[in-house]
């Protein structure tokens, strides 16, 4: 079942059986509070657009941020939403859930042996109605970023960006880092290749002007009505 959590500026759709809401929910405001903290202690954490080194000190979910943010070469915060997403998965999956699915502002962190329909939103005529079909038996992430649509800063100029990792948090931080290198059509093939080639990136595309480039695996693409997809 597909059910909407919102918490302050934590919007979320979650896929899952009803006996794992909770444990969803609970994982999600624990993420929260994590990330919390550390910005209580450490502002630069939630500012910088520059990677950030982790203190010996941290939650583990922050060192996974950090060490998104060094290997993507941006902020930590570009990971915020794979990594509350991807740490309500895990404790789902954990609690003994097959199907775990969060959609977390753009950024997915799926689990399902079942084939899905995850809807790609671009504001492109090309990817109109195009979606993804996707199945994984672990953890894997979808994450996109955009300069056209959504409140997430780009310093590009994409219609949009997805990056796909079996490392959420990675995945989400290259998809920003991604649509910053997107700036015209010409920039697509170098910056492809660049996000493409971090050591964890399966595959990614992006789109601007008339352009839609990939590269890497990228799953299967099929024509779908993107309102009733994830």
């Amino acid at each position: 079942m597909r059910y909407h959590f919102q918490y302050r500026e934590t919007i979320v759709s979650i896929v899952c059986e009803p006996e794992f809401l909770k444990t969803a929910e609970d994982a999600i405001f624990e993420a929260r509070r994590i990330i919390e903290d550390k910005v209580a202690r450490d502002d630069f954490f939630r500012i910088t657009y520059d990677p950030y080194h982790a203190c010996s000190d941290d939650h583990s979910l922050i060192r996974r941020m950090c060490e998104a943010s060094e290997r993507s070469g941006v902020g930590p915060f570009a990971g915020v939403a794979g990594a509350v997403a991807v740490y309500a998965v895990e404790r789902m999956r954990d609690a003994g859930a097959s199907t775990a699915i969060v959609e977390n502002g753009g950024d997915i962190a799926f689990l399902s042996p079942e084939p899905k329909t995850i809807g790609l939103f671009a504001d492109h005529p090309v990817l109109k109605d195009v979606a993804f079909r996707v199945a994984s038996d672990d953890i894997t992430g979808i994450c996109s970023s955009s300069a056209k649509i959504g409140p997430s800063v780009s310093l590009g100029n994409s219609n949009v960006c997805t990056v796909f990792s079996d490392d959420v948090i990675l995945a989400d931080c290259c998809a920003t880092a991604l649509g910053n290198l997107v700036t015209d059509e010409s920039s697509l093939a170098d910056a492809l290749e660049k996000i493409g080639s971090v050591e964890g990136v399966k595959g990614c595309l992006a789109c601007i002007g008339g352009k839609v480039a990939m590269f890497g695996e990228i799953p299967e693409m099929i024509e779908a009505d993107v309102g009733s997809a994830i």
